[in-house]
């Protein structure tokens, strides 16, 4: 196994793009992000990213340089609690050029996205980016509130909810270790 690094996967977008003649639009979503966050010794075997474009032959063509990857059109659907509105819109653009737009989540949408699945890594990586770009506790309330509300109905929200309150008092503490 072994782990991916940020400006490697870019390039090898950049080379998909060119050889295929196809436009794609990725949005990191996962442990890359961390990378570009700076968050360096964050180490991860996949890409997740939503895109826009061939997926299918994206799919293909990282398998074929052993790089596994999660890939989809709309990563608001990869969970029963939306992402909140305006997420594409707030990305950060990392790299533009012909046939590529490379962006990663904004530092609060990535907060989100982490509290969605909540595992301990999740956690940590939240709490990184919270403090490193200063996030305030009310950002976080609210921009989970908006997701709340554009999310269906279901019980997945009352564990979404316990997180997002949980995660703001480990948040709130005056000194923190790991989780």
């Amino acid at each position: 196994m072994s782990f991916l690094e940020l400006d490697n996967i870019i390039e090898l977008l950049r080379k998909f793009a060119h050889e295929k003649e196809s436009n794609l639009d990725v949005l990191l979503v996962g442990g890359l992000a961390l990378h570009y966050y700076g968050m360096k010794d964050r180490s991860t075997v996949d890409l997740d990213a939503e895109v826009r474009g061939d997926i299918e032959g994206l799919f293909a063509y990282l398998k074929s340089h052993k790089v596994p990857s999660d890939l989809g059109e709309n990563f608001s659907g990869w969970s029963v609690i939306a992402m909140p509105p305006g997420y594409r819109e707030r990305a950060v653009l990392i790299r533009q050029e012909p046939r590529l737009t490379f962006k990663v989540l904004s530092p609060i949408d990535f907060i989100h996205a982490k509290l969605r699945r909540f595992t301990e890594e999740d956690i940590n990586d939240a709490y990184f980016i919270a403090k490193k770009f200063k996030i305030d506790a009310k950002d976080i309330e609210s921009t989970a509130e908006e997701a709340i509300r554009n999310s269906p109905k279901d019980t997945a929200i009352f564990f979404f909810k316990n997180n997002v309150k949980i995660f703001l008092g480990k948040l709130m503490e005056p000194t923190r270790g790991q989780i």
